[in-house]
């Protein structure tokens, strides 16, 4: 049984350097898009899909820290791997504080690049600035949420709950999840996670007319612009 290839965005200013990546790569059933600045990578990572992204520090036009935080602005969640000669903690950090997810230092080993590749393939950043769905929008920097332009009051909790189905979504969490995610300390009594999904609903659905949270028996919640399950 065939596996889909990944598909990553290389944008790297080095031609020599993009060239072998793209053809090891290949080799690795790695499909690859490259751009040779800033703002070209913008465009085709705002444009299309991607597994993962694989940006320079040092680009013309934009430089890669500055990429990675506009696409984070935006809400992408795609993974980003940095490749760069910038080796000390400060330039780490800074890269961190963008949003990238991983860091691989030039000169690299092909192999370590192919492997960091396939593990981000897996998964999507934790580094998104931006969390929407349909009209609902929640931003974990600022923890603010809003639906149809309209500022959501959400306690702690609601917030909690709220980023953790956003994040899943449409994927069902379950109550030992969520309860995790508000109590990672202790177990709560049996009704109050209950309780906080009515406060978070009030917040969320009850003013408009298309409810977004759906209660999956027997499994959990989800968050969701469809019809649910019947």
């Amino acid at each position: 049984m065939s596996t889909q290839a990944i598909q990553v965005l290389l944008v790297e200013d080095d031609r020599d350097l993009a060239a072998s990546v793209a053809d090891y790569l290949a080799l690795e059933d790695i499909c690859v898009d490259h751009a040779y600045n800033g703002q070209a990578g913008l465009q085709l990572a705002t444009c299309n899909s991607y597994d993962v992204l694989l940006l320079d520090i040092m680009l013309p036009q934009m430089d890669g820290l500055s990429l990675c935080e506009k696409l984070r602005q935006q809400g992408a969640d795609t993974p980003v791997l940095m490749l760069t000669a910038r080796d000390t903690l400060d330039d780490k950090v800074a890269g961190f504080r963008a949003g990238t997810d991983d860091y691989l230092v030039k000169p690299f080993a092909m192999e370590e690049l192919i492997m960091r590749i396939q593990a981000l393939a897996k998964r999507r950043s934790g580094q998104v600035r931006k969390l929407q769905l349909a009209d609902l929008t929640l931003e974990p920097d600022t923890r603010t949420a809003s639906r149809a332009g309209n500022l959501l009051k959400l306690k702690p909790s609601g917030l909690i709950l709220l980023e953790k189905l956003m994040r899943e979504s449409p994927a069902v969490v379950s109550r030992n999840q969520l309860e995790q995610a508000l109590w990672p300390d202790e177990p709560p009594d049996s009704n109050s996670l209950k309780v906080h999904m009515f406060h978070l609903r009030q917040q969320v659905d009850k003013p408009f007319d298309k409810a977004l949270i759906q209660t999956v028996k027997g499994q959990g919640f989800a968050i969701r612009d469809e019809a649910p399950e019947q």
